[in-house]
């Protein structure tokens, strides 16, 4: 490199001076923030959907500013091109500042005013650092404060996630209820506490995996409009100090329009500020969502239990080797995984909970571990449900065989004979069936009890189902 061509240049604030890489889009307060920060090794650029809004939120205070003769022509149209440039990913790199960081979110909210300032600058073919002309804060930053701007952004960028995992989940159901429809004639035991209970058909018990599904896909949709109440224009308490009249509903509209969302903006922004009751909303459902997946994947793994000594009423895909030391055992990892994202998601629910706690007076500090936490609940949540559908549900068969042969021989018809019987008189005659030589049919034949069409009629397993009927 030329000797006439500076490798750093230094940049000044309320704290002194610090000097950062003469090319760097990010600046003094990046540069602060690396150096607090290093914590999880995880820069917020990673936030894929964050920093989507992030630049979305940027730019439309750059044209709610402009319209407000805040900023002049050149000014904004650079600020807006950085901006795109922020929300198509090219900046990505600049995004250094750790996800958890103190200052509820000012640190990330510094590194994209002080990247899009001397992206701008670039632009205008001028080098980063030239704040005369933009400045990070005076102009990239107009209007705003960290605490409106930060919400707003976190707000999009949860339903963003959000709008990814529901199709995932749809699709799962959709593959549920394909095995459902191929399940629908194999006859077996229900099972509650894990004991044997009544007849059902395997493909009734892979329909209500396809429901739980849906349920969790129409609560998550529903909630999607409370995402969509922000605080934009609130600055730093909600009181709006800084930002001119009118400019909280040009720049909400600005948002709406770049977003693509009905966005409204909230009727109390100092209540609207403070609290972040939305993200511990949107984290239970999260979590329910993890818990119902969870639930469903034990189940899978119970009922392909084996393969000689389990239940094995389904075969799972083999899609690995299960052990280093037996041969020819396969496990059931995919479940497992998603199993695991469960936990992760459990406990990304404990920590926005307590974040949310800890807010005091007028602002929540806890923004970033917030944010971290449920933007990679939706996304880990999207990726198992994807994985759990193509390499796990779309290749389960039966062994319809076997639970047929199983359920032909189960005592668990038994509660059939009870509108006949009598609930004790029927308690009897299973008890002694299943110590004694005789099975239950034979007992009732020979007391007497019912005929063979009678005894066919109520404990015939397939009768037994429900399968077609209406329950009421």
């Amino acid at each position: 490199m030329s000797a006439d061509v500076p490798v750093e240049r230094t940049e000044a604030d309320s704290l002194g001076e610090v000097s950062v890489p003469a090319d760097a889009l990010w600046g003094i307060n990046t540069a602060r923030a690396r150096a607090n920060f290093p914590v999880t090794g995880r820069p917020w650029g990673e936030l894929r959907d964050l920093v989507w809004a992030y630049g979305a939120v940027k730019l439309a205070a750059c044209r709610a500013n402009a319209r407000q003769g805040l900023l002049d022509p050149a000014q904004e149209q650079a600020i807006a091109a950085a901006c795109h440039e922020l929300m198509r990913g090219d900046l990505d790199g600049e995004l250094l500042v750790d996800r958890v960081q103190g200052g509820a979110g000012t640190s990330t909210n510094m590194n994209v005013n002080e990247v899009v300032a001397n992206r701008a600058l670039q632009i205008l073919g001028l080098v980063p650092g030239t704040r005369a002309v933009i400045d990070p804060l005076d102009h990239v930053n107009r209007s705003q404060s960290t605490n409106d701007t930060y919400p707003t952004a976190v707000r999009i960028a949860v339903h963003r996630g959000i709008e990814r995992l529901v199709p995932a989940l749809l699709r799962l159901a959709a593959e549920f209820e394909a095995r459902s429809a191929d399940f629908r004639g194999i006859v077996k035991i229900g099972r509650t506490q894990l004991q044997d209970a009544v007849p059902m058909t395997l493909g009734q018990e892979f329909a209500a995996f396809a429901e739980t599904i849906r349920e969790d896909a129409a609560r998550l949709e529903e909630f999607l409009p409370h995402l969509r109440e922000v605080n934009l224009g609130a600055t730093a308490i909600g009181t709006g100090i800084t930002a001119p009249v009118g400019y909280r509903r040009s720049v909400v509209a600005e948002l709406s329009e770049i977003t693509g969302y009905p966005l409204t903006s909230a009727n109390n922004l100092i209540e609207a500020t403070s609290d972040t009751g939305v993200f511990v909303s949107a984290s239970g459902l999260l979590k329910r969502c993890a818990l119902k997946l969870s639930k469903i994947c034990n189940d899978l793994r119970l009922l392909a239990s084996g393969p000689q000594a389990g239940l094995r009423e389904i075969v799972l895909p083999a899609v690995q080797a299960g052990s280093s030391i037996m041969p020819g055992k396969v496990n059931p990892v995919i479940p497992e995984t998603v199993n695991q994202v469960a936990f992760l998601v459990v406990g990304a629910d404990t920590t926005v909970t307590m974040a949310a706690e800890a807010g005091q007076l007028q602002l929540n500090a806890f923004g970033p571990v917030i944010a971290s936490s449920l933007l990679d609940s939706a996304d880990l949540l999207t990726n198992a449900a994807d994985l759990l559908t193509g390499r796990c549900v779309s290749g389960i068969r039966a062994d319809g065989e076997a639970v047929t042969a199983r359920t032909r021989g189960s005592l668990a018809v038994a509660t059939g004979l009870v509108p006949l019987l009598g609930y004790a008189p029927t308690a009897a005659l299973v008890k002694e069936a299943l110590n004694g030589p005789r099975a239950l049919a034979e007992l009732v034949l020979e007391r007497g009890l019912l005929d063979e069409e009678q005894l066919d009629a109520v404990l015939a397993p397939e009768k037994l189902t429900g399968e077609g009927s209406v329950v009421l």
